[in-house]
């Protein structure tokens, strides 16, 4: 059966879901592929930016995850900064949340003397594509190398590597495109945005028999569904709408503007390379006549030394007694 969820690519939509632990838990277990036992949001001054020039929305969980470490299984935190946004984006501004993160005191062990940091995960749900990469999720995990290029098989887990390192996940919400191979792309098919229905990207349309053997993934659809029909909800969707609207016509009127820079800058081009070649025609106009009248110079005295008055000069060449007098000074 067709449902009609909204849109978790919203801000609003997505904060509201991803508050709800277990879909929280259902998400973040499928990227990190590993089983969650418990995830709590850690709340900070950054989880609701605010919009400038463009949306950044951040939200951090601290998850305990369930391990098997040999025989032994153990439960461990991980801290997971998840951030989200529609459209291209700097990546100076990734960074500069990273590097908070990196600051942030409440990201040390408690009860650690030597202030380890909790291990981290940096998830990045792109609304956009990135470069040439074709596959819609990407995982950049470090390794630790002895100097031979051997990887040294404790060195992950070691509290100073994972205090200075973290592994990222890159999520292309565009390259989805209804792709369901796996677990993870079956929890991020609910973002796949070939599912908009009508003029507007606030609604998806489902197919929820797709998902009736799932309890976590139909939990999902129904909370989308009550987003769907939350007044409220639909209300901070238009006002997002508004907001890239607003984006759109000023990118519009910019990429408008630069076009008619740069044709007046190439008509300006033109136009001075039309009168530098202009000028040197002149220029070589003016050599031109600066070397005949050199030429009528030269040939007013060689004639006037001959014994030839200016009058016979004048005769012979058709120039005017003035002209010859002028030559002969």
């Amino acid at each position: 059966m067709i449902i009609h969820v909204a849109n978790p690519i919203y801000d609003s939509v997505f904060k509201y879901i991803m508050e709800d632990e277990r879909i929280a838990k259902t998400i973040l277990s499928a990227l990190l592929k590993k089983e969650l036992v418990h995830v709590t949001v850690r709340p900070h001054e950054y989880c609701n930016t605010t919009r400038d020039t463009l949306s950044m929305f951040r939200i951090d969980f601290a998850a305990t995850v369930r391990e098997k470490e040999g025989n032994e299984i153990k439960d461990r935190i991980v801290l997971i900064e998840l951030q989200k946004t529609w459209l291209n984006t700097e990546t100076l501004r990734f960074r500069q949340y990273l590097g908070a993160q990196y600051n942030n005191k409440n990201n040390i062990r408690e009860a650690d003397e030597k202030g380890y940091a909790y291990p981290m995960v940096a998830v990045y749900l792109l609304g956009h594509k990135v470069g040439n990469i074709k596959e819609p999720i990407v995982y950049v995990n470090h390794d630790v190398f002895d100097y031979n290029g051997n990887v040294v098989a404790e060195g992950n887990a070691e509290p100073f590597v994972e205090s200075l390192t973290h592994n990222s996940i890159i999520v292309q919400i565009p390259r989805l495109q209804g792709n369901v191979n796996n677990r993870l792309e079956k929890v991020l098919s609910v973002f796949d945005q070939t599912n908009v229905e009508g003029d507007t990207q606030q609604v998806l349309k489902i197919d929820e028999d797709k998902y009736a053997d799932d309890n976590d993934m139909m939990y999902v659809l129904h909370k989308l569904t009550a987003a769907a029909a939350n007044s409220e909800m639909r209300q901070d969707m238009n006002v997002e709408d508004e907001f890239y609207k607003a984006i759109e016509d000023r990118d519009t009127a910019i990429m408008q503007r630069d076009k008619i820079l740069k044709e007046q800058s190439e008509q300006l081009s033109q136009q001075s390379e039309q009168l530098s070649q202009q000028s040197e025609q002149l220029s070589q106009q003016s050599e031109q006549l600066s070397q005949q009248s050199e030429q009528l110079k030269n040939m007013a005295k060689a004639l006037s030394a001959s014994g030839l008055s200016n009058e016979q000069i004048s005769q012979m060449t058709g120039i005017s007694i003035t002209q010859i007098a002028y030559l002969l000074e």
